[in-house]
């Protein structure tokens, strides 16, 4: 387990599957909470799920960390894809869980080499699938 400047351990689950998700496309999305002080992994999403199963997939009033593998076609008619890391911190969530994934993030992120955009959230429309596809580009 890898500690964290913040004191929040990550567990080493978090990494692997970050590197599957990223070297072998073994999955379309992984959702990771805070628990008992360390980084765990909450969802996992296959590959032929949808941008819309993982937005389903968050807590309305709790935070999450998230990847996501993004596949989109360029103007030029190229098919890419990008790794988003995702914090989803909605307003309804309590104050001190905001506090404890804002002080952990960075930290956190480290962990997974191989991030291409970051985006953070604390509303659904604020991650639109708009939005996420102008980020890419």
């Amino acid at each position: 387990m890898a500690n964290a400047a913040s004191g929040m351990a990550v567990h080493d689950d978090c990494k692997l599957r970050f590197q599957e998700l990223k070297a072998k496309r073994n999955y379309r999305f992984v959702t990771f909470k805070i628990e008992d002080q360390q980084v765990i992994i909450d969802k996992i999403g296959g590959p032929n799920e949808t941008y819309d199963d993982f937005t389903n997939s968050l807590p309305v009033n709790e935070c999450r960390y998230a990847v996501f593998d993004f596949d989109f076609t360029t103007d030029e008619n190229v098919q890419k894809s990008k790794i988003f890391f995702i914090t989803w911190c909605p307003d309804t969530s309590k104050v001190r869980m905001k506090m404890v994934y804002a002080s952990s993030k960075d930290r956190f992120k480290r962990e997974l080499d191989g991030i291409q955009v970051e985006l953070q959230a604390t509303d659904p429309s604020e991650m639109s699938l708009d939005i996420v596809k102008s980020r890419a580009i």
